[in-house]
């Protein structure tokens, strides 16, 4: 199968929640580590390959991905933020299932041993 080049970016903080996305994902957005708080500037050079592409934010429910979520809240005002329950804190300690919901509900693909 040849490689396709994604249609969307997923957000997330760190390797961990990228891994946990991609075990669940049955499509292959590009998914985009901040490793940790993030510049405006660093935020841009990160996504600027990826112009015109829809951007999804999935980042934990913390300071840190408070932090982050408000620098692309303003640099990309179009993205869509996607969040967990705070009672998991991290992307990476949310119950797949959970995960999954989340990204059915904007119509990411997901695997379906992973839907409710």
């Amino acid at each position: 199968m040849a490689h396709v080049f994604s249609d969307k970016i997923i957000l997330v903080e760190g390797r961990s929640d990228k891994l946990q996305l991609l075990t669940l994902l049955d499509e292959s957005p590009e998914i985009i580590c901040t490793n940790g708080t993030i510049s405006d500037v660093k935020l841009e050079e990160l996504l600027s390959p990826y112009d015109g592409l829809p951007i999804y934010a999935f980042l934990d429910a913390d300071k840190s991905g408070e932090q982050i979520r408000s620098v692309v809240r303003k640099e990309y005002p179009e993205a869509i933020h996607l969040y967990t329950n705070p009672m998991y804190g991290e992307v990476a300690n949310t119950p797949a299932k959970v995960l999954a919901s989340i990204l059915k509900r904007v119509n990411i693909k997901v695997k379906k041993e992973f839907l409710p």
